[in-house]
């Protein structure tokens, strides 16, 4: 059975019942008589597993950079020449003196 949380809006009481879905709210304080209300609390849920969020603990991630790959040399920490090749040059423009 769930466990509620009133507030009483006469003196402030704030106190827990136990009642059953099935149960009416209460609407009388305990204390002084006066109407209450049913707090709203936020839900602790958990996602467990892979797929929800990218914090969880799964063994491989899409936002993770790519791993070497067998074929790959591990000592080669070469640049790709292709970059290079693909930035264009600033040298050509003219000087001005």
């Amino acid at each position: 059975m769930p466990i509620y949380e009133y507030l009483c809006d006469d003196c402030g009481l704030r106190f827990d019942k136990m009642q059953s879905f099935k149960d009416a709210p209460l609407e009388e304080c305990p204390n002084c008589g006066g109407p209450v209300h049913r707090v709203i609390q936020p839900v602790g849920v958990i996602f467990k597993g892979s797929g929800f969020y990218v914090t969880d603990n799964r063994s491989k991630s899409s936002t993770m950079p790519p791993t070497k790959r067998e074929g790959d040399k591990a000592g080669d920490s070469s640049p790709s020449t292709s970059s290079e090749s693909a930035t264009p040059s600033t040298s050509s423009a003219p000087a001005s003196d």
